[in-house]
């Protein structure tokens, strides 16, 4: 499917997220049957015998500044979504996404980070409302940003994408309107999945691409940033499946992880505002730059690691965004320690 094909799905999606429609699919009726015998044979195979398993990775992470920042508490991030977003496949907390993200920050910020996950394997975006409700549970210790990593399972159980888009749009606003930044990873590229198999394979890189545009148009509009996780389960993990899958060859691996935590963190730090300045200008070597929201949200589809966030309020073609394929870095990877109890 051609970028300006995806784009005009993902509008239709997310206009009918907005407006209440629900007839936008994501692979034709006639592949239904196919598609259902292909998911039962691949889940005869994927994650057989091993038990849902993430590491409990909350608490403090960068303790070490805390001397030099004492003035200053520490930056609170809440990871939100499904399995990916809670850590499922690795043994260790300092292995999780939110582990990862939170120890990264620390160093860029020079400041403690305080890690609260409420992420649920398994989870849909219609789980979204509930996690959103506990994040927010404790209005002293409100977070200053989110990150949401949901979408794989809204495809493989064929959750309407109008309605799936609907509740990460809400998701999104309510923890906005909180005061809290927030950061997508977009549906990953289940199209690499080891064990699935031609045609669903490619009904499966269809509809996630579809889906991941659709939830950048939603989450743009809300305010928030997206970040393309095609690469999470995309070409890395198709070249070299047995290093970047975990033992279940479903759920990334340590590595996997990493590489997705090393895509998210500059959104992380740009949207709290500690990237440098001139980063957040477009480069156009880097073909950089402000495109109509839906256009820039086909586009990072397509290509794992790219940024989309909000520019212009409009423009001839509606609403505009700016597309930043932002550098990686390696990650330094730290166990938690136990979140201080706040005096009363």
């Amino acid at each position: 499917m051609s970028s300006l094909s995806r784009a005009r799905v993902a509008r239709r999606i997310a206009a009918g997220a907005a407006y209440g429609g629900g007839g936008v699919g994501l692979v034709g009726a006639a592949a239904v049957g196919l598609v259902l015998a292909e998911v039962q044979l691949a889940k005869r195979h994927v994650g057989n015998g091993h038990a849902p398993y993430a590491p409990r990775a909350d608490g403090l992470y960068g303790y070490d500044y805390a001397g030099a920042s004492a003035d200053e508490p520490p930056l609170r991030l809440t990871m939100l979504g499904d399995s990916t977003a809670a850590g499922q496949g690795v043994r260790r907390a300092r292995q999780t996404p939110g582990a990862l993200l939170s120890s990264g920050l620390a160093a860029v910020a020079e400041r403690p980070v305080e890690l609260s996950n409420v992420a649920l394997p398994g989870a849909q975006s219609d789980d979204l409302d509930r996690q959103v409700a506990l994040a927010l549970t404790d209005t002293s210790r409100l977070p200053d940003i989110c990150v949401i990593m949901i979408g794989a399972n809204d495809v493989t159980h064929r959750m309407p994408p109008t309605r799936s888009v609907r509740h990460l749009s809400a998701a999104v606003r309510r923890l906005r309107t909180a005061g809290a930044e927030v950061v997508v990873g977009t549906c990953p590229d289940l199209g690499t999945v080891e064990q699935v198999q031609q045609p669903l394979r490619w009904l499966a890189r269809r509809a996630s691409r579809q889906l991941a545009a659709a939830q950048t148009i939603g989450t743009v509009e809300q305010g928030g940033r997206t970040v393309s996780l095609g690469d999470l389960l995309g070409p890395e993990f198709e070249a070299n499946p047995r290093e970047l899958f975990g033992p279940d060859h479903y759920h990334p691996s340590a590595e996997g992880y990493a590489t997705a935590a090393m895509a998210l963190l500059p959104t992380v730090c740009a949207a709290l505002g500690l990237w440098p300045a001139e980063e957040e200008r477009p480069d156009v070597s880097r073909h950089e730059g402000f495109l109509p929201v839906a256009r820039a949200a086909a586009e990072a589809a397509s290509e794992p690691g790219t940024e989309v966030t909000a520019a212009m309020p409009t423009g001839p073609r509606g609403p505009w965004a700016l597309l930043k394929r932002r550098r990686r870095q390696r990650l330094p990877a730290t166990d938690p320690a136990p979140t201080p109890t706040p005096s009363p």
